[in-house]
């Protein structure tokens, strides 16, 4: 996971420029570079914020966001595997552009709090904008209660399963699995619109 910022990404590039202007052959190396900075600055402006109200947890989920989005598909089958949701629920919550995270995080707060995962959903939904932190204080999860701190661990060892793996991770971290109540019990179904 990149953890510069866009003027640390083209400060860097401006050192190479520098390098490459002493090679008469450069051009076309210049042009790759050149391109690269721009996607690189593109996608590092483009991070998705999750706005937990605590940093570490956010670069957790960033981190786990980035390598889902390695395998997707293998992320899902991770989700529905350690909470018990369909893959119906999944690409619904994928239709509404959730991030891989984004959908991770509503599983564990689901998880959390025993409600159903559509009430995070539509919570996440009416309030996109304020954050997951909002999000989770609506749900029943006060920042620095023992449910948080619990949620912030959950995702951390996600974080470094994924890291450790090379992929979307195994789980939650817990050796046992949970299944998210979705509609008040555990069958997971398809969140359908209101």
């Amino acid at each position: 996971m990149l953890a510069a910022t866009n003027s640390e990404a083209l400060r860097l590039f401006g050192i190479i420029f520098v390098f490459l202007d002493s090679d008469k052959k450069s051009k076309t190396m210049k042009k790759i570079i050149f391109l690269f900075t721009i996607i690189l600055s593109f996608n590092l402006s483009a991070q998705v914020k999750f706005n937990t109200g605590d940093t570490e947890m956010d670069n957790d989920l960033i981190s786990i966001n980035a390598d889902a989005k390695l395998n997707l598909d293998a992320f899902k089958a991770d989700l529905t595997t350690t909470f018990g949701v369909s893959a119906k629920n999944l690409d619904y919550m994928v239709s509404i552009n959730m991030e891989p995270a984004e959908m991770y995080l509503a599983l564990e707060i689901s998880s959390s709090v025993n409600k159903p995962v559509e009430s995070v959903i539509d919570m996440y939904e009416a309030n996109r904008d304020k954050g997951w932190g909002y999000v989770a204080q609506q749900m029943g999860i006060k920042p620095g209660s023992p449910e948080f701190q619990a949620l912030k661990g959950k995702s951390k060892t996600k974080k470094e399963n994924a890291s450790k793996n090379g992929n979307a991770g195994n789980g939650n971290g817990n050796s046992n699995k949970s299944t998210v109540p979705v509609n008040g019990n555990s069958t997971p179904t398809v969140h359908k619109k209101k």
